[in-house]
């Protein structure tokens, strides 16, 4: 069973024979579904049952000779919003099955950024009409969790459009220091002294996270796990159709990055609302819009 079910509210679920009925469900009962064929030359399908407003299941599998349909797994899915434009991005296969995970370099954080892709059948698609491998395309994020806080927000002195400017310079060292420039370099790693050296000052006397207001990190050894702490902007409160589960739908900003996490109403501590900060740990999905020449 896959263990974020719970985040789009199938938390009931604790029987591998309960999973296996839901995700016959999936398979049969499915509203909709895009096809393609494999590099191994087999017709690969992707079903999805929407339980909540862009949230629910997804079943993947292949159709035989026969065109009969044989589900090979089932997971969990959310969609976000918020959408982005990434230059030369990667898109590559899981060892163990027809799953795919996608790369881009993200300058607000300074590093690739490690996704696990929702259309699949859409990219081995776009990929069998001379989608280069690597490529430029928009991005929608969004992040399952099963586990989360909520934090009060913490007094800022600095003004707000100082503190956008001060990021958007930061962004353009980050990409000047990739392209090679040494002055870049040498800049960005003196900030991060300084930072070292304001962090150790106050942490005798203050509790870390009225230090650090945002954090976007990798998290345990899967790469598409994330560590994250952000602003909350928007909160909806879903219901999965099926259970009657609550779900809450957080917009958060973290680090400059938009993007939408649900969480179980039961996994979250703390009441979520507009300028509070969430914090915990994220199943980092996204769906790729590929550009139309393709």
């Amino acid at each position: 069973m896959h263990q974020y079910l719970r985040a789009v509210g199938f938390s009931k679920i604790s029987k591998r024979e309960e999973f296996d009925a839901l995700a016959e469900f999936v398979s049969d009962c499915y509203q909709s579904e895009e096809t393609t064929v494999t590099a191994d030359g087999e017709e690969f399908s992707e079903r999805k049952k929407e339980f909540a407003e862009r949230m629910g299941l997804l079943a993947r599998g292949e159709y035989d000779e026969n065109d009969k349909y044989h589900m090979d797994y089932c997971i969990p899915y959310f969609t976000g919003t918020a959408e982005r434009f990434y230059e030369d991005m990667v898109i590559e296969r899981q060892a163990e099955k027809e799953a795919y995970s996608g790369i881009c370099d993200d300058m607000n954080l300074g590093v690739s950024l490690i996704f696990y892709v929702q259309n699949v059948a859409e990219y081995l698609n776009k990929v069998r009409y001379g989608l280069s491998d690597s490529f430029s395309a928009t991005l929608t994020l969004s992040g399952l969790s099963v586990e989360g806080k909520i934090l009060m927000p913490v007094y800022q002195k600095t003004p707000v459009v100082s503190e956008i400017r001060s990021n958007q310079e930061r962004t353009k060292m980050i990409q000047a220091a990739m392209d090679g420039d040494e002055d870049a370099i040498e800049n960005l790693t003196l900030e991060d002294m300084d930072t070292y050296s304001m962090i150790s000052r106050r942490i005798e006397h203050e509790d870390v996270f009225s230090i650090v207001t945002t954090h976007f990190m990798p998290c345990g050894v899967e790469c598409d796990h994330y560590n994250v702490m952000g602003e909350i902007m928007n909160v909806d409160l879903k219901e999965n159709e099926n259970t009657g589960e609550k779900v809450y739908v957080m917009t958060l900003e973290s680090n400059g990055i938009i993007l939408d996490v649900c969480i179980n109403q039961e996994d979250l501590m703390g009441e979520p609302a507009p300028g509070r900060r969430f914090r915990g740990i994220i199943w980092l999905q996204g769906l790729v819009h590929f550009e139309e020449k393709w």
